[in-house]
């Protein structure tokens, strides 16, 4: 057994040390939160019995009498989202779990899930990051009814999870297990499928035989396939202890998903109480939210995970900075190739041996922190092993020693490369995130003439103009949180794709988002300050030269900066009284207090409404 790293010991002791005040006064607040008996039992006779009035048999009689642990679930079912349709289910598979081992449940409350594949370049992906934060606050207002004992939360997909923990933190006395739904079948390999889509760029394919290899690709419940933020999320709550081991990438519909989801009701009753009580404001602690963000570099998952680890942290009163990453990518080997990082999909990561493997050479190789709660208990070992159905029996058994196909997965004694290839950037345009994980080395430093757009359109039709068929740093700016709702910008990379397979150097400089889906093209992200509140971005100008230099972290333009400095700001994006439309004003408050990239992109804690001094104020204009 390896002794932990000692980049991993002093990136958490730092953690600690700079989040001494915070956690140690959310730990004092759920203390005080937390109850002897059931949580029920302290309301008022009026209250207890709305609690119960709507429910019939043995269940309103069990709430009734106060004994019972009651757990809340919250779900993000619909029957839209694939990854959502296969929890329509769960509730009436939990609640005869429950029963079954002395305990209750109700469903306590659902929450929004939106699909960023459906809303895409359209004017409904500017709510998407805001949806986190509302997911939160729905959680919030399910289980402040403090009926319950502990919760389960029922979600996949990128900003739901993390929403649904964000929500789940302040109740943090209360045990919780997130519990997935798992990844559909594989269907059309995403290198075909990303193929067609560069054909369709280039208009040397049809709408029709687009959205025949995209029906091909997405086409069954379950997750999307690729490893985008959706199957990041779940990997990393898998390795911070907060799924049953192995739930991660069971197939939907399946008898071993069901045996998974029963259990989960039946271990959150256990862990609910008595000697095994474990809530989760202890299980997120410093510890494991690096090895939540040690998995996602050694898989290289989304960059998303940048925003959403630093928001979760946030809720559990630690705070996780960028540095961190950085650093801690600097010693984490990366360790898997899933598209966009390969050719494989998720169910080819989970056959070479899955989340087990990656937990067992990660402990072995001590990049990993073993001492750690889980919902299955104490220790990190719990998760090298691996669910399966014997008899109908549900039992959990040593999971692979060796990966079982070293082109998919490996151990950390011979990487897919050194270092877990998310990088920061820095310099006078601001700091950025960027993923080279799937970008050639040959291909990680581009210095050309920018051009300057604020949004996707306009660079699609300078691209079907043929004005970029050069070497070109694509500029695409007022895409951060205060500017628009910091929506993901997909629909850039395919042309990008076209532009570097005819030889030229490309690159893309945003405050916008890429995610788990930003593939062969190096992009700089997330930058902050975005140019909405001031940010050099804003001053950025057509020709002038950038210079994204991934190897060494380094982001510039080659600007004077005494002229820099002096230029005006441009392209402003539009006021509070233009952003309407497709719901986007009833979300005008979120998008005045949003904090900035590098803080989580929240709406929640003292750096939101005021983050930047001098920030750019709209109602001066």
């Amino acid at each position: 057994m390896s002794p932990t790293h000692p980049v991993v010991t002093e990136v958490t002791r730092r953690i600690a040390t700079r989040s001494a005040v915070g956690r140690t006064a959310y730990l004092e607040r759920l203390a005080a939160a937390a109850t002897e008996s059931t949580t029920r039992s302290g309301m008022g006779c009026s209250n207890l019995a709305h609690g119960f009035a709507g429910i019939t048999g043995g269940d309103k009689a069990a709430l009734r009498a106060l004994r019972k642990p009651n757990i809340g679930i919250v779900s993000a079912y619909n029957d839209m989202l694939s990854a959502h349709q296969p929890m329509d289910e769960y509730p009436a598979w939990i609640k005869e779990a429950a029963r079954g081992v002395g305990g209750i449940a109700q469903f306590a409350g659902g929450v929004p899930a939106m699909c960023d594949g459906i809303t895409q370049g359209r004017d409904g992906m500017e709510l998407s990051l805001f949806s986190r934060d509302v997911i939160a606050m729905s959680t919030g207002v399910a289980l402040a009814h403090d009926m319950f004992d502990a919760t389960l939360l029922l979600g996949v997909c990128d900003k739901i999870v993390p929403g649904m923990l964000i929500g789940a933190l302040s109740f943090g006395h209360l045990p919780a297990i997130l519990v997935p739904a798992g990844p559909m079948s594989s269907g059309l390999t995403n290198s075909e499928k990303s193929r067609v889509r560069q054909l369709y760029a280039e208009g040397k394919a049809t709408r029709e035989d687009l959205l025949e290899a995209e029906a091909a690709s997405y086409h069954s419940p379950g997750t999307c396939t690729f490893y985008g933020t959706a199957n990041s999320n779940q990997l990393v709550n898998e390795v911070m202890g907060l799924h049953l081991p192995g739930a991660t990438f069971v197939p939907p519909g399946t008898p071993l998903r069901r045996a998974l989801t029963e259990e989960a009701a039946r271990r959150v009753i256990a862990i609910s109480r008595g000697a095994e009580h474990t809530p989760l404001g202890h299980v997120v602690d410093e510890r494991s939210i690096v090895n939540g963000v040690i998995a996602l570099l050694a898989t290289g998952g989304s960059t998303n995970l940048t925003m959403h680890l630093v928001a979760i942290a946030s809720a559990a009163g630690i705070e996780l900075s960028w540095d961190d990453f950085s650093d801690l990518s600097s010693v984490v080997p990366l360790l898997s190739r899933v598209y966009p990082n390969g050719s494989a999909d998720i169910n080819h990561f989970q056959a070479a041996g899955g989340v087990q493997f990656l937990v067992g050479t990660l402990l072995d190789a001590g990049l990993l922190h073993r001492d750690v709660h889980t919902v299955a208990g104490f220790g990190l070992d719990r998760y090298r092993t691996e669910p399966v159905l014997v008899d109908g029996e549900l039992v959990w058994r040593d999971g692979p020693a060796e990966s079982l196909d070293k082109s998919v997965l490996r151990g950390v004694d011979e990487p897919f490369a050194a270092d877990g290839g998310l990088r920061m950037m820095s310099g006078n345009l601001g700091r950025a995130v960027i993923k080279v994980s799937a970008v050639a080395p040959e291909n990680r430093i581009v210095e050309a003439p920018a051009r300057v757009f604020t949004t996707q359109e306009g660079f699609a039709e300078a691209f079907q103009a043929g004005e970029l068929d050069r070497d070109v740093v694509v500029v695409v700016r007022n895409q951060g949180p205060q500017a628009n709702g910091m929506p993901e910008l997909h629909k850039l990379t395919p042309p990008l794709g076209v532009l570097m397979d005819r030889g030229h150097k490309v690159a893309i400089v945003t405050d916008g988002r890429m995610s788990g889906a930003s593939g062969k093209i190096p992009a700089a992200i997330q930058l902050t300050p975005e140019a909405a509140v001031g940010g050099p971005l804003g001053r950025v100008r057509d020709g002038d030269v950038v210079r994204l230099d991934a190897e060494t972290g380094t982001l510039e333009v080659f600007v004077d900066a005494n002229e820099l400095a002096d230029r005006p700001m441009v392209d402003f994006p539009a006021d509070a009284q233009a952003w309407t439309g497709t719901g986007r004003e009833l979300f005008a408050a979120l998008r005045r207090a949003v904090g900035p990239a590098d803080r989580g992109a929240s709406v929640f804690g003292p750096v939101a409404a005021s983050h930047f001094e001098g920030q750019w104020d709209r109602a001066s204009r």
